[in-house]
């Protein structure tokens, strides 16, 4: 939570020394005859343990100053109720009157309960029965955070007071624990095991010593002494065997470690972790951990670098539990277990990437995923990188690169690994054939029309280097609207016209497209498809190879997916892309 103050308000019943609490906190000393509402009190951050201002609001009971009360109920950020402890009447106010009242007008407010006048029990100021007398209370007020007993009389816990206080804003115990079954909440075991499973780097279920120094580094800026690592490990093998053995920590061990430390007291700690790993004090992943900003100048692309491949690899290596190349169902579930879902689930992977004979995407199938993720929408990706713990900064594994187009003036090659094309074609002229090809699917001969995008992706080896070809579909119903619209065209750093040379109107439909729309500049390639059939006279008034030479372009490169005869032209579209 990135507050920098909080506002303390103190409720409660005329003459249980609210105010005596205030002025015993600014004076350090106690003033038997004070004002009935001290003044608001502001202490700077320099003086106080969490490094924030803080507000400290009194109030009074009475009931012409009803109005004020309500208004700093509603400004509060914590609110103290405040009881004496040799007064059960005022006690018992707080479940007849106070909280109830608290809630007609706040119901999202965190409490504390504060006991003043201990010093009334002379020497024996411990109340040993006070967890007794506030579990009722504590059932059925989950605001109340805890309880603690002061005196401001003799100023002892005056400071404490305001302490807890903070803690409950900054560090709210209601959000991760149940405190009437003594137990982290279900979102809360949810988060700390998707935390453990990140810093479990070898993907076995268990954290070595090697695996929990780092997560404390990553964490509090410091690791462990190894003295202390073994403290903690001999802690959770007598309290709770099952958290620890031979190798390490368990996944159990590690949640009993933190319903531990909220039982002492140090609930901060848990949220020290979960905030670090990107959750809001709702549990719920914070906007500027999983899309952080990025500045993307228009005519602009963005890809993944190396370390955003190095990055998915790895993750990829550890999920792949058998080690046989692929990632199976399974393992693919696992993999996503530990994000909001699958951001695959709406795109037939099957079908757009490279796979096994089953169905299991491959290494080379994964990669090429997410670059074809990041293409459509990097900020997926962005996500993604954070949900599987790339680290703090996850824009640093992009690339900003402006579009590479013939017609950029002063046009300059830029080292890119993505490239992008649009297939066009009429009806029947075989583009889905193709996309599927590249990622080297088996050609069926039934003919289903492209009725929504289509899109693959696969790695290509261009010398030496590995560059990323993404082939998209839009099917004919859609052709217009994306030829109409620069924007849309220069997302692609090729256009691919194909024609079925054995019928007889295919070639019309492309150049009838090309006549209609304004593409002059942009890099386009042109496919006879089914050259396993008999090539036919094109009805249009030029056939498509002197159509090519005439406006300056490589005569059609002849294709057959049916027999795999594709003169490498997957290749040659990326080398357009590479030098338009």
């Amino acid at each position: 939570m990135s507050k920098h103050d909080v506002r303390i308000l103190l409720v409660g019943d005329d003459k249980v020394g609210k105010s005596s609490i205030v002025t015993s906190l600014i004076k350090d000393t106690f003033i038997p005859n004070v004002q009935h509402v001290i003044p608001e009190v502001t202490i700077p951050p320099e003086v106080t343990p969490e490094n924030i201002v803080t507000y400290i609001v009194d109030s009074s009971a009475r009931p012409e100053n009803r109005e004020q009360l309500d208004s700093e109920i509603r400004k509060a950020d914590v609110i103290c109720v405040v009881y004496a402890v040799n007064s059960k009447e005022t006690f018992d106010r707080i479940s007849s009157f106070w909280l109830p009242y608290i809630r007609m007008i706040r119901n999202d407010i965190s409490v504390i309960l504060v006991g003043n006048k201990i010093d009334v029990r002379g020497e024996h100021t411990t109340n040993e029965n006070l967890k007794e007398e506030i579990t009722p209370l504590l059932k059925s007020f989950k605001e109340i955070e805890t309880c603690i007993e002061c005196s401001a009389k003799s100023n002892i816990n005056i400071s404490e007071v305001i302490y807890f206080a903070q803690k409950a804003i900054l560090y709210p115990t209601a959000p991760i624990y149940d405190s009437q079954i003594n137990a982290l909440k279900p979102a809360c075991v949810q988060a700390l095991s998707r935390i453990f499973k990140l810093c479990d780097l070898e993907g076995d279920g268990i954290l070595t010593d090697e695996e929990i120094m780092k997560f404390q580094k990553y964490c509090f800026s410091q690791p462990l002494s190894e003295e202390e690592l073994f403290l903690v490990k001999e802690i959770i093998k007598e309290n709770y065997p099952e958290g620890v053995n031979e190798r390490g920590l368990t996944q159990s061990g590690f949640l009993f470690l933190h319903n531990l430390f909220i039982c002492q007291g140090s609930v901060e700690t848990t949220w020290e972790v979960l905030r670090k790993y990107g959750y809001d004090d709702n549990l719920s992943f914070r906007e500027d951990f999983i899309h952080p900003r990025m500045e993307i100048p228009d005519e602009c692309t963005i890809e993944l670098k190396k370390e955003g491949y190095n990055f998915f690899r790895n993750l990829f290596n550890k999920y792949d539990k058998d080690k046989d190349g692929v990632l199976n169902p399974k393992e693919l579930n696992e993999l996503f277990s530990i994000t909001p879902g699958n951001p695959w689930i709406s795109m037939d992977t099957q079908q757009s990437v490279v796979t096994d004979k089953n169905g299991n995407i491959t290494l080379q199938g994964f990669l090429s995923q997410w670059s074809l993720i990041t293409w459509l929408d990097y900020k997926v990706t962005l996500a993604y990188l954070a949900y599987f713990g790339y680290g703090d900064d996850t824009t640093s594994v992009f690339e900003i690169i402006p579009m590479n187009k013939k017609h950029t003036k002063h046009h300059k090659k830029i080292k890119r690994k993505v490239y992008s094309c649009c297939v066009l074609g009429a009806t029947g002229s075989g583009k889905t054939a193709l996309l599927k090809g590249l990622v080297d699917k088996p050609f069926t001969e039934t003919y289903q029309t492209t009725t929504k995008r289509f899109c693959v992706a696969n790695s290509i080896m261009v010398g030496d280097e590995e560059k990323y070809l993404i082939m998209n579909e839009v099917g004919p119903k859609y052709d217009s609207d994306l030829l109409s619209s620069k924007k849309r065209l220069d997302t692609y750093d090729v256009l691919v016209f194909i024609y079925d040379s054995s019928d007889i109107h295919s070639f019309a439909y492309i150049a009838n497209l090309r006549k209609q729309y304004n593409l002059t500049g942009y890099p386009i390639v042109y496919i006879s498809t089914k050259n396993d059939c008999v090539a036919v006279e094109q009805r249009y008034e030029e056939q498509p190879d002197e159509y090519c030479r005439n406006i300056g372009l490589s005569i059609p490169i002849r294709t057959s997916v049916k027999t795999n005869t594709l003169s490498d032209v997957y290749h040659l579209i990326v080398g357009i892309g590479m030098n338009p």
